[in-house]
């Protein structure tokens, strides 16, 4: 099988089985992203399984992947995982304000329900701030998104990135605090 490099280089250019390849052999760095993802939530409908195929399906779909090594495209991957969590709590705290349908309750366990809601009033808040944050510095948000949402070292994050490991640490202080300020507001 070719390296990973090779695989993307093809994946970029359109390939399908060069991209499908890529999946296979990073199988395992994206079940640790998809875990680093869901270890915070108690999401019933979300496995890592399913968070990594709604992955590979939108990056599937989305025309072609971009990135230039392993570093990038985990962290490409990463954002795409928070969209499908965030995508999904929105349209659970959708159905929940009604959604257009005829209310019926499918839980007998009120905790669980309870639970679930503010966890996806959580994913929303956290997204927002992000987002916020995006327009302020995007390398802080990105990096944000590479160390909390797909669990990579400062290592990782400043060879994705292109930046020393002291720079990615300073980045990575002032985005916890920019979205430590920004959550404590709201």
């Amino acid at each position: 099988m070719p390296d990973v490099t090779t695989l993307l280089g093809a994946a970029r250019d359109g390939e399908k089985r060069a991209a499908n390849q890529l999946y296979a052999l990073l199988y395992q760095d994206l079940r640790r992203v998809a875990r680093a993802q869901l270890r915070k939530r108690v999401n019933p409908q979300l496995d890592t399984t399913s968070l990594i195929n709604e992955c590979y399906l939108r990056l599937a779909g989305s025309g072609g992947m971009k990135p230039r090594d392993r570093q990038h495209f985990l962290a490409y991957a990463a954002s795409v995982m928070r969209s499908v969590i965030v995508d999904l709590a929105r349209g659970r705290l959708a159905e929940k304000r009604g959604g257009g349908q005829a209310a019926i309750t499918l839980r007998t366990a009120i905790g669980e329900s309870v639970a679930a809601d503010e966890e996806d009033d959580d994913v929303i808040r956290i997204h927002d701030a992000l987002e916020e944050l995006a327009k302020i510095d995007v390398r802080l948000a990105r990096i944000v998104e590479m160390r909390y949402f797909a669990g990579m070292s400062e290592v990782e994050v400043a060879e994705a990135l292109g930046i020393s490991r002291r720079t990615a640490q300073r980045d990575w202080e002032k985005a916890r605090l920019f979205l430590h300020d920004a959550l404590a507001a709201k």
